[in-house]
């Protein structure tokens, strides 16, 4: 999901074991920790601080508009006896 909007953002792709990488290196490297996105930059692998830096803001924007109801539902359909 995050890397398909990434990638349209001219940010890059990003693989699944990327992603996965970059929430434990969040969990592990807060906000007050020195060197921070270059500490995550080396637990993803193949990304620097800058990219790493510019996920995070993607991300954090991406969550503005939901949070902001400008993302619609979807719209799921039910089958008969489900």
């Amino acid at each position: 999901m995050a890397s398909s909007s990434m990638s349209s953002r001219g940010s890059g792709s990003w693989t699944a074991k990327q992603n996965k990488d970059f929430e434990e290196a969040l969990a592990v490297f807060d906000k007050d920790t020195p060197d921070r996105w270059h500490n995550i930059a080396k637990a993803v692998g193949d990304k620097t601080a800058e990219e790493v830096k510019r996920h995070y803001e993607i991300l954090l924007e991406d969550l503005k508009i939901i949070e902001s109801g400008q993302v619609p539902f979807p719209n799921y359909t039910t089958t008969k006896g489900a």
